[in-house]
Protein backbone atom coordinates (compact mmCIF):
# COMPACT_ATOMS: atom_id res chain seq x y z
CA UNK A 1 0.00 0.00 0.00
CA UNK A 2 2.78 2.67 0.83
CA UNK A 3 4.81 1.99 -2.18
CA UNK A 4 1.41 2.03 -4.28
CA UNK A 5 0.76 5.25 -3.01
CA UNK A 6 3.78 6.48 -3.24
CA UNK A 7 4.26 5.88 -6.50
CA UNK A 8 1.13 7.01 -7.77
CA UNK A 9 2.04 10.71 -6.30
CA UNK A 10 5.53 10.79 -7.63
CA UNK A 11 5.28 8.34 -10.94
CA UNK A 12 1.87 8.97 -11.98
CA UNK A 13 2.68 10.24 -15.61
CA UNK A 14 5.07 7.20 -16.13
CA UNK A 15 3.11 4.76 -19.04
CA UNK A 16 3.16 1.48 -16.98
CA UNK A 17 0.98 -0.54 -19.52
CA UNK A 18 -0.64 -1.11 -23.13
CA UNK A 19 -4.19 -0.95 -23.11
CA UNK A 20 -5.48 -2.47 -26.45
CA UNK A 21 -2.29 -0.78 -28.01
CA UNK A 22 -2.53 2.47 -26.64
CA UNK A 23 0.07 3.99 -23.94
CA UNK A 24 -1.55 3.97 -20.60
CA UNK A 25 0.20 6.42 -17.39
CA UNK A 26 0.29 4.94 -13.90
CA UNK A 27 -2.55 7.96 -13.24
CA UNK A 28 -4.95 6.67 -16.16
CA UNK A 29 -4.74 3.02 -14.90
CA UNK A 30 -6.17 4.23 -11.67
CA UNK A 31 -8.59 6.71 -12.97
CA UNK A 32 -9.83 4.15 -15.25
CA UNK A 33 -10.82 2.40 -11.89
CA UNK A 34 -12.16 5.17 -10.30
CA UNK A 35 -9.66 5.38 -7.71
CA UNK A 36 -7.21 7.91 -6.10
CA UNK A 37 -4.50 7.50 -3.42
CA UNK A 38 -7.12 8.70 -0.80
CA UNK A 39 -9.30 5.78 -1.25
CA UNK A 40 -6.93 3.07 -0.97
CA UNK A 41 -7.23 1.30 2.43
CA UNK A 42 -4.60 -2.35 3.17
CA UNK A 43 -9.04 -3.41 3.04
CA UNK A 44 -9.57 -2.49 0.40
CA UNK A 45 -5.86 -4.12 -1.66
CA UNK A 46 -7.51 -7.33 0.01
CA UNK A 47 -4.02 -9.30 -0.93
CA UNK A 48 -3.68 -10.14 2.97
CA UNK A 49 -4.09 -14.29 3.40
CA UNK A 50 -6.68 -14.77 5.90
CA UNK A 51 -8.10 -18.55 6.91
CA UNK A 52 -9.99 -19.33 3.68
CA UNK A 53 -7.49 -18.79 1.67
CA UNK A 54 -5.43 -22.05 2.00
CA UNK A 55 -8.69 -24.08 1.14
CA UNK A 56 -9.49 -22.52 -1.58
CA UNK A 57 -7.53 -22.27 -4.71
CA UNK A 58 -9.81 -19.86 -6.51
CA UNK A 59 -9.32 -17.53 -3.05
CA UNK A 60 -5.53 -18.10 -2.94
CA UNK A 61 -5.23 -17.05 -6.33
CA UNK A 62 -7.14 -13.86 -6.31
CA UNK A 63 -5.24 -12.63 -3.81
CA UNK A 64 -2.93 -12.49 -6.29
CA UNK A 65 -4.79 -9.45 -7.79
CA UNK A 66 -4.76 -6.24 -5.71
CA UNK A 67 -8.35 -4.62 -5.53
CA UNK A 68 -9.20 -8.15 -7.49
CA UNK A 69 -8.11 -5.89 -10.56
CA UNK A 70 -5.48 -8.18 -12.86
CA UNK A 71 -4.16 -5.06 -14.15
CA UNK A 72 -2.82 -4.12 -10.87
CA UNK A 73 -0.92 -6.93 -10.79
CA UNK A 74 0.29 -6.65 -14.06
CA UNK A 75 1.51 -3.29 -13.44
CA UNK A 76 3.42 -3.82 -9.68
CA UNK A 77 3.24 -7.32 -9.41
CA UNK A 78 5.28 -8.85 -12.54
CA UNK A 79 8.54 -9.29 -13.77
CA UNK A 80 7.75 -9.28 -17.69
CA UNK A 81 5.69 -6.39 -18.47
CA UNK A 82 5.85 -3.39 -19.99
CA UNK A 83 8.21 -1.61 -17.93
CA UNK A 84 10.26 -4.96 -17.94
CA UNK A 85 9.07 -5.63 -13.90
CA UNK A 86 10.88 -2.19 -12.91
CA UNK A 87 8.00 -1.54 -9.94
CA UNK A 88 8.16 -5.26 -8.52
CA UNK A 89 11.81 -5.14 -8.28
CA UNK A 90 11.63 -1.82 -6.43
CA UNK A 91 8.57 -3.40 -3.95
CA UNK A 92 11.42 -6.61 -3.38
CA UNK A 93 14.01 -3.91 -2.57
CA UNK A 94 11.99 -2.16 -0.30
CA UNK A 95 10.96 -5.19 1.65
CA UNK A 96 14.88 -6.67 1.02
CA UNK A 97 16.15 -3.49 3.28
CA UNK A 98 13.58 -4.12 5.88
CA UNK A 99 14.87 -7.49 6.26
CA UNK A 100 18.83 -6.16 6.53
CA UNK A 101 17.45 -3.59 8.80
CA UNK A 102 16.01 -5.91 11.15
CA UNK A 103 19.17 -8.48 11.03
CA UNK A 104 17.94 -11.47 12.32
CA UNK A 105 14.78 -11.73 9.21
CA UNK A 106 15.31 -13.69 6.64
CA UNK A 107 12.64 -14.70 3.45
CA UNK A 108 12.39 -17.30 1.04
CA UNK A 109 10.25 -15.54 -1.97
CA UNK A 110 9.21 -17.26 -4.51
CA UNK A 111 9.04 -16.32 -8.64
CA UNK A 112 7.10 -18.23 -11.46
CA UNK A 113 8.28 -20.15 -14.54
CA UNK A 114 5.42 -21.49 -16.48
CA UNK A 115 7.50 -23.79 -18.95
CA UNK A 116 5.69 -21.80 -21.62
CA UNK A 117 8.29 -20.92 -23.58
CA UNK A 118 12.50 -21.31 -23.32
CA UNK A 119 12.79 -18.05 -22.90
CA UNK A 120 11.52 -17.63 -19.58
CA UNK A 121 14.90 -18.41 -17.62
CA UNK A 122 16.59 -16.05 -19.58
CA UNK A 123 13.97 -12.94 -19.25
CA UNK A 124 13.80 -13.90 -15.59
CA UNK A 125 16.98 -13.44 -14.76
CA UNK A 126 17.98 -11.17 -16.70
CA UNK A 127 15.11 -8.87 -14.89
CA UNK A 128 16.69 -10.19 -11.81
CA UNK A 129 20.26 -8.67 -12.41
CA UNK A 130 19.07 -5.27 -14.03
CA UNK A 131 17.34 -4.32 -10.80
CA UNK A 132 19.70 -6.36 -8.61
CA UNK A 133 17.38 -8.02 -6.57
CA UNK A 134 20.08 -9.52 -4.53
CA UNK A 135 20.04 -9.77 -0.68
CA UNK A 136 21.62 -12.09 1.74
CA UNK A 137 18.60 -12.03 3.32
CA UNK A 138 16.89 -12.87 0.71
CA UNK A 139 16.53 -16.65 -1.03
CA UNK A 140 14.82 -17.42 -3.88
CA UNK A 141 12.46 -20.43 -4.69
CA UNK A 142 10.96 -21.44 -8.37
CA UNK A 143 7.05 -22.40 -8.24
CA UNK A 144 6.20 -24.02 -11.12
CA UNK A 145 2.12 -24.05 -11.89
CA UNK A 146 1.05 -26.79 -13.24
CA UNK A 147 -0.48 -25.46 -16.31
CA UNK A 148 0.22 -28.00 -18.99
CA UNK A 149 -3.64 -28.56 -20.16
CA UNK A 150 -4.21 -24.85 -20.61
CA UNK A 151 -0.84 -24.39 -22.70
CA UNK A 152 -2.30 -27.32 -24.78
CA UNK A 153 -5.79 -26.19 -25.04
CA UNK A 154 -4.31 -23.04 -26.14
CA UNK A 155 -2.20 -24.62 -29.04
CA UNK A 156 1.18 -23.74 -27.60
CA UNK A 157 2.70 -26.92 -27.31
CA UNK A 158 1.94 -30.44 -28.07
CA UNK A 159 3.58 -32.67 -25.66
CA UNK A 160 4.12 -32.62 -22.03
CA UNK A 161 7.70 -33.47 -22.92
CA UNK A 162 8.18 -29.75 -24.22
CA UNK A 163 6.35 -28.04 -21.28
CA UNK A 164 9.04 -30.54 -19.38
CA UNK A 165 11.82 -29.39 -21.98
CA UNK A 166 10.88 -25.60 -21.95
CA UNK A 167 11.80 -25.57 -17.81
CA UNK A 168 15.19 -28.07 -17.71
CA UNK A 169 16.98 -27.75 -21.07
CA UNK A 170 18.25 -24.13 -20.16
CA UNK A 171 19.08 -25.03 -16.58
CA UNK A 172 21.28 -27.94 -18.22
CA UNK A 173 22.99 -25.66 -21.19
CA UNK A 174 23.70 -23.15 -18.74
CA UNK A 175 25.21 -25.91 -16.19
CA UNK A 176 27.10 -27.16 -18.97
CA UNK A 177 28.49 -23.90 -20.11
CA UNK A 178 28.02 -20.88 -17.56
CA UNK A 179 29.22 -18.44 -20.19
CA UNK A 180 25.99 -19.77 -22.76
CA UNK A 181 23.87 -17.13 -20.21
CA UNK A 182 25.98 -15.55 -17.54
CA UNK A 183 23.13 -13.40 -16.33
CA UNK A 184 21.30 -17.17 -15.52
CA UNK A 185 24.20 -18.12 -14.72
CA UNK A 186 24.70 -16.19 -11.62
CA UNK A 187 20.86 -15.95 -11.11
CA UNK A 188 20.95 -19.44 -10.05
CA UNK A 189 23.56 -19.35 -7.35
CA UNK A 190 20.84 -17.25 -5.09
CA UNK A 191 17.98 -20.09 -6.26
CA UNK A 192 17.43 -22.89 -3.55
CA UNK A 193 15.01 -24.96 -5.01
CA UNK A 194 11.52 -25.68 -6.79
CA UNK A 195 8.00 -25.70 -5.86
CA UNK A 196 5.09 -27.07 -7.64
CA UNK A 197 1.93 -25.00 -6.95
CA UNK A 198 -1.54 -25.59 -8.49
CA UNK A 199 -5.04 -26.93 -7.13
CA UNK A 200 -4.28 -29.52 -5.24
CA UNK A 201 -8.07 -30.04 -3.90
CA UNK A 202 -9.39 -30.98 -7.79
CA UNK A 203 -9.86 -34.56 -8.16
CA UNK A 204 -7.93 -36.83 -10.37
CA UNK A 205 -6.71 -40.63 -11.26
CA UNK A 206 -3.22 -40.58 -9.47
CA UNK A 207 -3.07 -44.30 -11.17
CA UNK A 208 0.56 -44.38 -12.30
CA UNK A 209 1.39 -48.00 -13.51
CA UNK A 210 4.30 -49.38 -16.20
CA UNK A 211 1.80 -48.37 -19.48
CA UNK A 212 1.07 -44.78 -18.45
CA UNK A 213 2.54 -42.79 -21.29
CA UNK A 214 5.74 -40.97 -21.54
CA UNK A 215 6.15 -37.09 -21.37
CA UNK A 216 6.68 -37.12 -25.01
CA UNK A 217 3.54 -39.54 -25.71
CA UNK A 218 1.08 -37.26 -23.61
CA UNK A 219 -0.58 -35.16 -25.93
CA UNK A 220 -3.86 -35.36 -24.13
CA UNK A 221 -6.08 -32.14 -23.61
CA UNK A 222 -6.09 -32.95 -19.70
CA UNK A 223 -3.27 -32.72 -16.90
CA UNK A 224 -0.91 -35.15 -16.37
CA UNK A 225 -2.00 -36.36 -12.58
CA UNK A 226 0.36 -34.27 -9.63
CA UNK A 227 1.91 -37.75 -9.35
CA UNK A 228 3.06 -37.32 -12.82
CA UNK A 229 4.39 -34.12 -12.41
CA UNK A 230 6.58 -34.11 -9.13
CA UNK A 231 8.26 -37.50 -10.81
CA UNK A 232 9.10 -36.39 -13.86
CA UNK A 233 10.32 -33.03 -12.02
CA UNK A 234 12.02 -34.92 -9.88
CA UNK A 235 13.97 -37.13 -12.38
CA UNK A 236 15.03 -33.92 -13.82
CA UNK A 237 16.50 -32.53 -11.18
CA UNK A 238 18.61 -35.25 -9.80
CA UNK A 239 20.41 -35.31 -12.75
CA UNK A 240 20.66 -31.32 -12.53
CA UNK A 241 21.75 -31.79 -9.27
CA UNK A 242 24.39 -34.31 -10.26
CA UNK A 243 25.80 -32.62 -12.82
CA UNK A 244 25.86 -29.12 -11.53
CA UNK A 245 27.66 -30.75 -8.74
CA UNK A 246 30.17 -32.24 -10.52
CA UNK A 247 30.45 -28.79 -12.41
CA UNK A 248 31.40 -27.44 -8.55
CA UNK A 249 27.69 -25.18 -8.48
CA UNK A 250 25.04 -25.43 -6.13
CA UNK A 251 21.86 -27.57 -6.24
CA UNK A 252 18.30 -27.31 -5.84
CA UNK A 253 15.80 -28.95 -3.90
CA UNK A 254 12.10 -29.76 -4.64
CA UNK A 255 10.00 -28.35 -2.16
CA UNK A 256 6.50 -28.77 -3.51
Amino acid sequence: LRFIKKTLKNHADEVVTLHKGTPMTLKAVFQSMNLSTYDLTVDMLDVHADRNTFHRFDKFNAKYNPIGESRLREVFLKTDNYMNGKYFARIIKEVASDLEESKYQNAELRLSIYGKNRSEWAKLAKWALQYNVYSNNVRWLIQIPRLYDIFKSNKIMNNFQEFLSNIFEPLFEVTNDPNSNIELHKFLTHVIGFDSVDDESKPENPMLDSDVKTPGEWDDEENPPYAYYLYYMYANMTVLNHFRKEQGLNTFVLRP
